[in-house]
């Protein structure tokens, strides 16, 4: 049951990591392996020997059901995600709305203990706005059917600086890759590549190469500032999930064909709800699981203390 769970706990990360909206940190966050998630990485990378083996135990269990999880989502995505943005951006609302009060609510604690600190959202918006406005400034989707060396660069940072966020329980990576004009083309070079056709395949092992170098950079900063800055941290998380929703209403501005940006007349309340019903369902998920996971026989008042 357990290696089940695990699966399952990939599964939905990878859906959340392959649209802009909710990080799979965020997923992960809401269903309560985060930090099972992120001490695994942190073993992988600097823990014993013994650390190591059971970190490699449970991420290719997790990986597993992300590879899955992240096929059947861009095997849809690329096919629907432009004909149907203002449907999809709905959507990626809906998700970032609702998951910030259960964020909220699961770090009452800590952030009613560091209320001082709230000042941190304001810094979390502000980035997210600041690279989304510049993105939009400078032209919104890149070209990278014949990428340059200058290109390939870019898509080793842009890599780097997604997987950052895309472990964080805050802004989306593909949120970022939306920003920085990558989400359509990454998206579309994967489908490809799904489908046998390998002429994005250099610049994708090149992105690739970043995502590797920013998760080895990241992990242990990661770690420490949830141990040590937990309150600083969780603010600034929030503020950079309500800066994502600037991101996701310029969103259609990005596409290879670019459209207006999303406003009240092309937002759709079904798909916005939609959004909501799969947050709150993951919360349900978790606590159903952190109840079951409870022994029968514990006195009520340490469940609730817990």
């Amino acid at each position: 049951m357990k290696k089940l769970i695990t699966l399952l706990h990939g599964f939905c990360m990878a859906l959340a990591d392959s649209v802009p909206g909710v990080s799979g940190g965020t997923i992960a966050f809401l269903m309560g392996f985060y930090d099972n998630f992120i001490g695994s990485l942190n073993a992988l990378i600097s823990g014993s020997k013994q650390e190591r083996i059971q970190a490699v135990k449970y991420l290719i269990k997790l990986g597993i059901g992300w590879v899955i999880g992240f096929c059947s989502s861009v095997l849809v995505l690329a096919n629907v995600f432009e004909s149907h943005i203002y449907r999809v951006s709905s959507l990626f609302i809906g998700f970032i709305i609702f998951a910030i009060p259960v964020v909220i609510y699961e770090e009452k604690k800590v952030l009613k203990d560091r209320w001082k600190m709230s000042f941190f959202v304001l810094i979390g918006m502000a980035f997210v706005v600041a690279i989304t406005y510049a993105n939009t400034f400078v032209g919104g989707g890149k070209d990278l059917s014949n990428p340059d060396i200058g290109m390939y660069i870019y898509a080793f940072f842009v890599g780097a600086v997604a997987i950052c966020a895309m472990v964080l329980p805050g802004i989306s990576g593909s949120t970022l890759l939306l920003i920085f004009g990558l989400y359509i083309p990454i998206i579309n070079g994967i489908h490809d590549l799904l489908h046998l056709n390998f002429h994005m395949l250099p610049i994708l092992i090149v992105f690739g190469l970043g995502v590797i170098t920013g998760i080895i950079s990241i992990i242990k900063l990661i770690q420490n500032a949830l141990t040590k800055h937990r309150g600083a941290t969780v603010y600034l998380i929030i503020g950079m999930m309500l800066g994502s929703l600037y991101s996701v209403f310029m969103g259609p501005t990005t596409l290879e064909n670019p459209q207006p940006a999303m406003g009240l007349h092309t937002f759709s309340i079904v798909f916005f709800l939609i959004g909501g019903v799969v947050i709150l369902g993951m919360q349900g998920l978790k606590m159903l699981s952190d109840k079951n996971s409870t022994p029968a026989n514990e006195p009520k008042a340490e469940v609730q203390a817990k």
